[in-house]
This record gives structure tokens, sequence and C-alpha cells, in this order.
């Protein structure tokens, strides 16, 4: 037996905002995400607030979020006073970016940390270096993933 598309999309939405609090964000920013993701068109301010049965100020520092990592971007439509949000052209090379960056942020400090000790701490040196070869590696297929979605 299948489910009603309705229970999937709830199950979907509600599963994007977990993921979402994974990785550090508020469940609502990955809420918003899944509704818009599912839906494909550009939603109302107000409806999303409706949907998702939370505040707008909800919804207002969620999506603040959303476009902030260029997950999803704020659009006009003529003759409506409120704002419609969708998702950007090419959210998912837009999330892989944001990996990226962090990537290169902590192997950066790394590096820096590295160059702090002393070169006869030979054993210290080795480990620090291939915590610091490993982010390197990691940013390398993250920007080929990149590279293939973008």
């Amino acid at each position: 037996m299948t489910k009603d598309m309705q229970q999937t999309r709830i199950e979907f939405i509600e599963k994007i905002g977990l993921i979402a609090q994974g990785d550090g964000l508020p469940r609502i920013a990955g809420r918003v995400l899944g509704l818009l993701v599912w839906g494909g068109d550009a939603v109302a301010f107000g409806d999303i607030a409706s949907q998702l049965q939370v505040s707008r100020g909800s919804v207002s520092t969620a999506t603040r979020i959303l476009e902030d990592r260029c997950l999803v971007r704020r659009v006009t439509k003529p003759g409506q006073r409120q704002d419609f949000f969708q998702l950007s052209d090419n959210p998912y090379a837009s999330m892989m970016e944001g990996v990226a960056t962090g990537l290169a942020r902590a192997q950066h400090e790394i590096d820096n940390t590295l160059a702090e000790i002393p070169d006869e701490a030979t054993d210290v040196k080795a480990r620090v270096a291939a915590y610091a070869n490993f982010y390197q590696s990691l940013n390398k297929a993250v920007r080929g993933i990149i590279d293939d979605i973008g």
C-alpha cells in the first residue's frame, strides 16, 4: 500500500528540516527548503508560514539564511505586494560551495598550526600535516562535485 502524496510531501519537508538541523541550520530553514524543492514554484511569504504552520518571523529568519547561502531567491510578481521565494537556479552547487568554503577554512587553520610546530617535533608535525592533507583532499573532491553539477 502506498502513502498518499500529501503525507509523503509532509514527511519529505520534515526530513529536510532534520537534515538541515544536522548541518547546523535551523530546522525551519530546512523545512522551507524542502517546501520549495517539493513544489518547484515560487511560494508567497505568507503561504510559506501558513503551509509550515510557523510564525512569519521564523519564515523571515529562515529565508534570510537560505538567501545568504544562495539556496533560494526572493522574487516578486506583478500586482502582488508580498515577496515570493523559489529555489535558486543551481542551489545544490551553492550548497557544495558552502561545504568547500568550510573545508578550506579548516585546512587553513590547521596549516597555520602546522607552521608553528618546530621541525624537531617530526611525529606531531607529520600527524598534523596528514590532517591538513585530509582536508585538502576533501576540498578537491568537493570541487570536482561542483564541476559536475555546476
